[in-house]
């Protein structure tokens, strides 16, 4: 009996130590998501901060600087408030995250919707290469996972059929509907003069104008991804994840949308037609 009672006892604390272990690995991957996920944002300065202010307040407990130690103590228990508010954006986009996630299930492509796709890519790197000639500045959004009926009820809903002549007539300079972006919902232009939210990136250099400021900022705060032409230079930009790459040709941005928005191809090439090498 008393040796069936160390064999239980043994179990369970064996049990507890494998539980232990899973604990520890999972808190570790938790923080390594929180890592990435202020990694190379405000947050993460922000981060340091906090970090910095917790070790003052242990080494001052330590060296028994009761008043230092009191203020720090006090200041952390209200810390709680004081990071929902700060990093508001950023448990907003990390929030729209784990709503995005998917499980690994088996994918059915869908060639009719890939060709689509292509078509809307090839209209727009047409009219991107007829906006950059005329140095005609513009602003596109695609819409992805996370809707933006928000941004789309600022402007103009048209539900149109993307076609490059389009959005060159609506980018046109001192027309009713070429201030602003166009967002674009699967094959079709959804609105026109949508107001976006401009970035609050204080790193920027001071050149780079509103029209990209407003491209960074859409897709710091959704999984959208805009593409720009400058007014002034007619360079053409892309930007994903409020990073931006500048001075485009129309090969490198047709190729940068194809790999995003189009679907599994199963061995069959979409590159849009006018991106083909002959």
């Amino acid at each position: 009996m008393e040796s069936l009672f160390q064999q239980i006892n043994f179990s369970i604390t064996e049990y507890f130590r494998f539980m232990d272990i899973f604990d520890i690995l999972a808190v570790a991957y938790v923080i390594y998501l929180l890592i990435m996920l202020v990694k190379e944002t405000r947050a993460e300065q922000l981060v340091k901060g906090i970090v910095f202010v917790l070790v003052v307040m242990q080494l001052s407990q330590w060296l028994q600087l009761s008043t230092i130690y009191f203020v720090l103590k006090n200041t952390m228990q209200v810390g709680v408030i004081a990071i929902i508010i700060v990093f508001q954006p950023e448990l907003r986009r990390a929030l729209e995250k784990v709503g995005r996630a998917k499980f690994n299930l088996p994918v059915t492509t869908d060639e009719a919707l890939n060709q689509d796709i292509n078509n809307t890519i090839s209209q727009v790197c047409a009219a991107c290469r007829k906006l950059s000639k005329k140095r005609v500045g513009a602003l596109i959004v695609f819409e992805r996972e996370t809707k933006l009926a928000d941004i789309i009820r600022t402007g103009i809903v048209l539900e149109s059929m993307i076609s490059a002549e389009l959005l060159v007539n609506i980018f046109e300079p001192n027309t009713p509907l070429h201030d602003g972006a166009a967002v674009i919902r699967g094959n079709k232009i959804e609105a026109v003069a949508c107001f976006l939210p401009i970035t609050q990136n204080e790193n920027l250099e001071t050149e780079i104008g509103s029209r990209h400021r407003a491209g960074i900022g859409i897709t710091e705060n959704s999984d959208a991804v805009a593409v720009i032409v400058s007014e002034e230079t007619g360079r053409i930009s892309y930007v994903q994840n409020g990073k931006m790459q500048m001075d485009l040709t129309i090969e490198a941005l047709g190729e940068l949308l194809t790999d995003l928005l189009c679907l599994e191809k199963n061995g069959i090439s979409f590159i849009p037609k006018m991106m083909r090498k002959h």
